[in-house]
C-alpha cells in the first residue's frame, strides 16, 4: 500500500508547478504543505490524497476496531477480575494509542483543504508523529 501511494502521489506531484516560496509551513515535508506550495491546479492530488488516505486510514482502523471487538469479548469470559481487570488495563492502552493515531490523521487528510489551516495540520501530525510512539505501550 505505501509504494502504491507513493508512486500515486509522486506521479501527481511530477505534473504541479511550484512558484510560490521554497519554504514549507511545516515541521516534516507532508502532502498538503507541499501542494500549499503549487501554483497550478492541485484538484486531482487532492482527491488522490483522500481516496488512498480513505483507504489507509479507514480499512485499518475498522480492521483493528474488529479485532478488539473479539478481544474484549474474550476478556469478558475470564472468571477472575483480576485477570479481566489486568486484560481491560492493557487493552484500553492500545484502544487509546490506535485512536490517537488513526484520530488525527483521519481529522488532518480526510477533509477538503478548504477547511484545513497549516496550524491544525501541524497539531494532528504531531500527535500521530511524535506522541503516540512516546506513549504507545
Amino acid at each position: 500500500m505505501g509504494l502504491v501511494g507513493a508512486t500515486a502521489h509522486t506521479v501527481c506531484n511530477l505534473r504541479v508547478d511550484f512558484c510560490k516560496a521554497d519554504v514549507i509551513n511545516h515541521y516534516f515535508c507532508d502532502l498538503f504543505p507541499l501542494l500549499e506550495l503549487s501554483c497550478s491546479c492541485t484538484f486531482i492530488n487532492e482527491v488522490v490524497v483522500l481516496c488512498f488516505s480513505a483507504f489507509n486510514i479507514l480499512f485499518p482502523a475498522l480492521a483493528i476496531l474488529t479485532f478488539y471487538v473479539f478481544i474484549i469479548s474474550s476478556i469478558l469470559r475470564i472468571r477472575s477480575t483480576e485477570g479481566r481487570s489486568k486484560a481491560f488495563s492493557t487493552c484500553s492502552s492500545h484502544i487509546l494509542a490506535v485512536a490517537m493515531f488513526f484520530g488525527p490523521a483521519a481529522f488532518m487528510y480526510l477533509q477538503p483543504s478548504s477547511v484545513s489551516s497549516m496550524d491544525q495540520g501541524k497539531v494532528s501530525s504531531g500527535f500521530y508523529t511524535i506522541l503516540v510512539p512516546k506513549i504507545h505501550p
